[in-house]
C-alpha cells in the first residue's frame, strides 16, 4: 500500500540529521530547541513509518544503520533543497531565521561566543545552529547543503564556493616558560630548531599552515588530538608549537607554564573567511554578515 508524503516532515527529517550528526539524542534536542523526548519520539515514528531502523541506541552510544547510511543520503539532498527554497524567498532582506554555521575546530571555541553575542544584538532575528569541525568535514557538509556558511580558511581548490574575508588571525610561539626559545629577543620562523614542534594530527588545518610556515623543518614525532591537549603538552614540556591568537588569549590558567609571544613575521598566521555555496542566491546577504563580523572583529586580529 502507498503512503502518503502528509506523513513525512521536514522538521523530522532535521532531527534525523542532528542525532546523525552529533551521535547523541540529548544534544540534538538542544540544538532543534525541543525535548529530547519530543525527538526521540518522533524519530521513532518516522522510522515506523518508513519501514526501516534508522540508528542503533545502545546506552551508550548511538550508531547509524547500514539502511540508515542510504536513506540519510536522500535526506540531505531534500533538507537542502528545502534550504535553498526558502533561501530563494529571502533575496534582498537581511539574513533572518535558522543560519547553519560551521567553524573549524581549532577556531569555533574561541570565536564562536562572540558571534553570538554580535548577532543577538545586530540581527535578532537570525538563529544560529552551530557546528565544529575540519574543514574537510566542514566543505562536505556545506556542498551538500547541510550548513549555509563556514568560517575556516579559504584554499584555492575549493571550486564552486564564494568568500569574503573577515580576519587576519596571527600565530604565537607558545614554548614551555623554561625553553631557551623564551629567552630569545626576537623569533623568527628561519630560527626556529628542528627538533621539538609539536602539531595536531593529520586532517587538521592548522597542522598544515604551521608546517607551510616552518618550512624545511621535518614531520614532529608527536602529535596531539586538538588544541587543549597540544597546550598541556607544552605545558609539560614535551616542545613548542605556533598557536592562533584567539586561542592563546583565552588560556590565562596555564600562564605560569607557558610561554607566548607574537612573532617578528607579520605573515604568520592563517586568514579567516566567510565561505559559501557560489549557487545560493543569498551571497549579498553572507557578504553583509562577512562585513559585520569584519567590522567587530574580536582583539588579537587585524582586519586587511
Amino acid at each position: 500500500m502507498s503512503k502518503s508524503l502528509a506523513g513525512l516532515s521536514l522538521r523530522d527529517l532535521e532531527y534525523v540529521e542532528a542525532v546523525s550528526e552529533l551521535k547523541h539524542f540529548g544534544r540534538a534536542a538542544e540544538r532543534c530547541g525541543v525535548s529530547q523526548p519530543a525527538l526521540s519520539e518522533q524519530v521513532r515514528k518516522l522510522e515506523a513509518y518508513l519501514g526501516m531502523p534508522i540508528f542503533e541506541r545502545t546506552k551508550r552510544h548511538v550508531a547509524i544503520t547500514a539502511q540508515g547510511e542510504v536513506l540519510l543520503g536522500h535526506i540531505d539532498r531534500i533538507l537542502a533543497e528545502a534550504r535553498h527554497l526558502l533561501a530563494l524567498g529571502l533575496q534582498g532582506t537581511d539574513l533572518s531565521g535558522v543560519l547553519q554555521l560551521g567553524a573549524i575546530e581549532t577556531l569555533g571555541p574561541y570565536y564562536l561566543p562572540a558571534v553570538l553575542a554580535l548577532l543577538r544584538g545586530k540581527l535578532p532575528d537570525v538563529s544560529l545552529r552551530l557546528t565544529e569541525n575540519r574543514t574537510s568535514a566542514l566543505i562536505e557538509r556545506l556542498r551538500h547543503g547541510a550548513l549555509d556558511v563556514i568560517l575556516a580558511v579559504m584554499t584555492p581548490d575549493m571550486p564552486g564556493l564564494s568568500h569574503q574575508a573577515i580576519f587576519f588571525e596571527p600565530f604565537m610561539l607558545a614554548t614551555p616558560r623554561w625553553h631557551p626559545l623564551a629567552s630569545l629577543p626576537q623569533i623568527r620562523l628561519n630560527t626556529l630548531p628542528h627538533e621539538g614542534l609539536l602539531l595536531l594530527e593529520e586532517g587538521h588545518c592548522l597542522r598544515d599552515q604551521a608546517l607551510d610556515l616552518c618550512d624545511g623543518a621535518p614531520r614532529a614525532t608527536r602529535h596531539a588530538t586538538s588544541l587543549e591537549t597540544l597546550w598541556h603538552m607544552i605545558a609539560a614540556g614535551e616542545g613548542y608549537s605556533l598557536l592562533p591568537a584567539l586561542a592563546v588569549r583565552e588560556r590565562p590558567d596555564i600562564s605560569t607554564l607557558v610561554d607566548c609571544r607574537m612573532l617578528d613575521q607579520p605573515n604568520a598566521g592563517r586568514q579567516i573567511s566567510l565561505i559559501w555555496r557560489a549557487s545560493d542566491p543569498r551571497e549579498t546577504q553572507f557578504r553583509r554578515f562577512a562585513a559585520l563580523l569584519a567590522a567587530h572583529a574580536p582583539d588579537g586580529v587585524r582586519v586587511e
